[in-house]
């Protein structure tokens, strides 16, 4: 749950921190070959205040943001200034929740099911439209995660290939906690083979050119091993503060 108050004394620091992350964004970009545009910068807003979330949108120049909650997203979005900004759903959908979420936001990063990518291909049919998604890869195949898991990934690719109203836009993925940057750096490199690899199958209803992984804490990694699209919260807002 969101804390309403906030510190004006605050929009400095997230100002300073967007600035510093960008820059450390473009160096990891032009190492990795690409150039610093290539790469998108979500601002994830869980548990943050409109206010933050508006100053990063109108002062800094923030154009994505990512809210891990279904409810939390539709209690704060009247109050925030998305035009221009891109919305994305990144946590745990449930299908009871997708008629609520489908035509609110432009992508749902957290497709960690057939389930849930049918759920939302029926209620994109209901509301005439095409949903973007992401499909999610457990790719530490932890049981306290959600997503597809590697063995039946391609059991499931085969299934979503036949949904309607659903495009594919790419894989998205949270990799277990590492004890080093080098363990990170073999999971993010696994999933841009994935990426690649399901590139070349040319499913009807696939157009991939979306890679999220990377956070506050290991987004330069992501970003050098292929990543184009990275998910900061801490590292923008600070540490998350519930009540």
């Amino acid at each position: 749950m969101m804390i309403n108050s906030f510190d004006k004394s605050h929009f400095a620091v997230i100002s300073d921190n967007i600035n510093y992350i960008r820059e450390q964004m473009a160096e990891a970009s032009i190492k990795s070959g690409r150039n610093c545009d290539d790469v998108r910068l979500m601002a994830v807003t869980k548990t943050v205040c409109s206010e933050y979330i508006n100053h990063a949108i109108n002062e800094c120049g923030v154009d994505l943001i990512g809210e891990n909650k279904v409810q939390e997203f539709l209690s704060k979005k009247d109050s925030l200034n998305l035009d221009g900004v891109e919305k994305h759903l990144i946590g745990h959908l449930q299908t009871n929740k997708v008629k609520k979420i489908v035509s609110e936001v432009d992508m749902i990063q957290s497709v960690d099911s057939v389930k849930v990518a049918k759920a939302i291909a029926d209620e994109a049919a209901k509301k005439q439209l095409v949903a973007n998604v992401l499909l999610e890869i457990n790719i530490g195949s932890e049981d306290s995660k959600t997503g597809f898991d590697k063995a039946a990934f391609s059991e499931g690719l085969s299934e979503i290939s036949e949904l309607g109203n659903l495009k594919i836009k790419g894989l998205m993925t949270i990799p277990p906690i590492c004890e080093s940057s080098l363990e990170c750096e073999k999971y993010f490199e696994t999933m841009y083979n994935y990426f690649n690899d399901i590139k070349q199958l040319k499913y009807k209803n696939f157009d991939m050119q979306i890679l999220s992984m990377g956070m506050s804490g290991d987004y330069k990694e992501a970003i050098l091993h292929g990543s184009n699209l990275v998910r900061v919260g801490s590292a923008i807002f600070g540490p998350r503060i519930y009540k």
